[in-house]
């Protein structure tokens, strides 16, 4: 897929992977729409504001836009992709890549579980939902979700984030069938190498992360999949295994990784019982990341 006047969709682009992908898309070829909570007028705790990868993505000579957007209502997600549309003309490309994570396992605050499921699973089935009948029209498109390697293994502590994980690689697989008709690649990216996302920095406070990758080389693992022909749907890829097996994302950490391989496949037994590296950054607000 030749990305070249394309436009694209891409959510949580305040910070991190979204913002990185915002811009590695940008300087493909795409115009972007980039969507968020924070906004220098309305900013988050965590760092990072939707202005700044706008300027971004403009600085490399594409054309931008802001949508603010808080993805647990529905109604925002739905005016989220119309403002991309009318502002940008269509939307080729979407990039589910938000998501919100809090600390807890069985004991998690159910209001917390389900913000947590309406961030990280409703929000992208309803924007699948409302993009893809502009996709069907034009009879091409390309939808890329952004999983996690808690969606396959039970780390402690993330127990709810790692549930909407698992069930957006099953809305992906079940998207791609059903839209194979109309050339619409639905794929999964799953993050199972460390990347220092503000997101991610914030809740794993005191940890050493001079094995982790910077967002910008998820970013290229992303785009590298949207480059793809319409052929190439339904794929849940591995981050590790994508990129011994393509040669793409080289390490641009400052110490190598030597640990064992990710997992691939749904963890199936008892896991050993382990202390939570997690923790909640914001407690007295309990912010989300």
């Amino acid at each position: 897929m030749d990305l070249a006047g394309k436009v694209a969709l891409v959510t949580g682009a305040s910070r991190g992977v979204g913002a990185a992908t915002a811009v590695a898309l940008a300087e493909a070829g795409c115009d972007v729409a980039c969507a968020a909570r924070s906004t220098r007028h309305a900013p988050q705790r965590t760092a990072g504001v939707l202005e700044d990868t706008v300027a971004r993505v403009e600085s490399v000579g594409r054309r931008a836009v802001a949508v603010p957007t808080n993805l647990a209502v529905e109604d925002e997600v739905v005016a989220m992709v119309r403002i991309a549309e009318e502002a940008l003309g269509r939307v080729d490309i979407l990039v589910n890549n938000a998501a919100i994570t809090f600390i807890g396992d069985l004991d998690i605050p159910l209001k917390r579980h389900d913000l947590v499921m309406e961030v990280n699973l409703r929000a992208p089935l309803v924007a699948c939902r409302t993009v893809v009948p502009g996709m069907q029209r034009r009879g091409e498109g390309a939808i890329v979700n952004v999983s996690s390697n808690a969606a396959l293994y039970p780390h402690p502590g993330v127990m709810s984030y790692g549930i909407s994980k698992i069930g957006l690689e099953r809305l992906t697989v079940d998207l791609a069938k059903q839209l194979q008709p109309w050339s619409i690649a639905v794929n999964c990216f799953r993050i199972d190498i460390a990347v220092a996302s503000e997101g991610f920095i914030a809740n794993t406070p005191g940890m050493d992360r001079s094995t982790w990758e910077p967002s910008e080389v998820a970013a290229e693992g992303i785009v590298w999949m949207l480059r793809q022909p319409p052929a190439y749907s339904g794929r849940l890829e591995s981050m590790y295994a994508l990129r011994r097996r393509e040669g793409i994302m080289a390490s641009r950490s400052a110490v190598q990784h030597h640990g064992p391989p990710p997992v691939t496949v749904l963890f199936s037994g008892l896991a050993p019982l382990t202390e939570t590296t997690f923790r909640e950054p914001y407690p007295a607000e309990g912010d989300v990341r």
